[in-house]
Order: C-alpha cells, then structure tokens, then sequence
C-alpha cells in the first residue's frame, strides 16, 4: 500500500484554532509597524523590522501547517536567511553612523550631508 503523502494536520495544530496565530501574528506586526513609525533610535527600528518579519514567519508556518504544505515552512528559512544578512548589514551601517555622528537618532541624519 502506498500512503497518502499529505499528512494529517498534528494534533497540536487542532488543539488551538488558526485565529489565535492570525491574532498574535496581526499583534506582533503592528508593534513592529508602531516602532518603526514611532521610535527614533535606529537600533529599536532594526528590531522592530524584525518582529514584523517574525510575524509573516508566523503566519507562514501556521497556513503551512493547516494546509499540510510544507513550502511555507521552506520559505520561512529563506525570509530568516534575508533577516540575517539584513541585520548584518544594518549593524554595520548603524556602527558607521556613530562612528560618524556620535549618535544613532534617526531624525539627525541629516548631518551626513555635510
């Protein structure tokens, strides 16, 4: 006999309805989107990018899991891939800033025209 590949949704999954992901997922995206609208230090933005990636990652992985489809889950390494490298980068572009400036507050960059 040859079983079915798709699988069955786990038992965890089935324990706590998709709504409740949708609504951490939708929670954890607008404090993303406040800090990155709110904040002023370049750091705290950073970090606030990330928490909105980790909410699409969220979501990814939870229609993923719902839908007994494993490509969601394979796209979410390449966005954690993304989020590395960005951190990588933006980290040494913020070094270089104060480096530059002595300060990380966004609404002062207007110094590096200068």
């Amino acid at each position: 006999m040859i079983e079915n590949s798709i699988e069955k949704i786990p038992d965890v999954f089935l324990q706590v309805p998709m709504v409740n992901f949708i609504l951490l997922a939708t929670i954890l995206f607008l404090i993303g989107v406040f800090g990155v609208i709110i904040r002023r230090n370049a750091i705290i933005i950073f970090m606030s990018i990330e928490l909105m990636l980790n909410a699409v990652n969220l979501l990814l992985v939870t229609f993923s899991s719902y839908n007994s489809d494993i490509n969601g889950q394979i796209f979410v390494f390449f966005i954690m891939a993304v989020a590395a490298a960005e951190v990588a980068v933006g980290l040494a572009i913020i070094v270089m800033i104060f480096r530059n400036i002595k300060t990380i507050d966004t609404s002062l960059l207007n110094k590096l025209r200068d």
